[in-house]
């Protein structure tokens, strides 16, 4: 689990370090809320490549170890700690004309244009609209659906027809 305190503690190692981070997933969801909706099992980060083993060094000097899912490809690895906290750690380069590139997909600038809070920490996110994208095209668990309504409520965004 990852709790409030931590989210806030681990995107403080980033910041006291110069690197620029933004939240996806479950936290991305609550930091737009700008309240925690609910448990979090990990924190989704995007992180640019060039500072991308500079925050890797400091995940291991604060004692996490990269651990192996399904999903990891070199872009996008996890992390855990003793203390059972997971980093979802995505990690893209921006192209000449500002897009996001991630595992040979590219996304346009305003993708990363949300701001949230966690805690009384201002935080930069995806935004609401993409967050929705995100989450179809998948299976989707309770936890993907819960986080879809409240934003589409909070946000004014159509429900998508598979989460009817």
């Amino acid at each position: 689990m990852v709790n409030k305190t931590d989210a806030i503690e681990i995107i403080t190692w980033a910041e006291e370090n110069g690197i620029s981070i933004w939240i996806d997933g479950g936290w991305g969801v609550d930091a737009l809320l700008k309240e925690e909706t609910r448990e979090h099992n990990d924190i989704d980060l995007f992180v640019e490549e060039s500072n991308g083993k500079k925050f890797v060094n400091i995940l291991k000097e604060k004692g996490f170890a990269e651990i192996t899912e399904s999903y990891t490809t070199a872009s996008h690895t996890v992390w855990k700690d003793t203390k059972g906290r997971i980093i979802d750690l995505h990690i893209f380069k921006f192209d000449e004309q500002g897009y996001i590139v991630f595992e040979g997909e590219a996304y346009p600038p305003d993708v990363f244009s949300g701001i949230g809070e966690i805690g009384d920490k201002v935080v930069r996110c995806i935004d609401a609209e993409n967050q929705v994208l995100f989450h179809l095209g998948y299976e989707h668990d309770e936890n993907d659906v819960y986080d879809v309504k409240l934003l589409c409520e909070r946000f004014g965004i159509p429900i998508p027809s598979e989460y009817k």
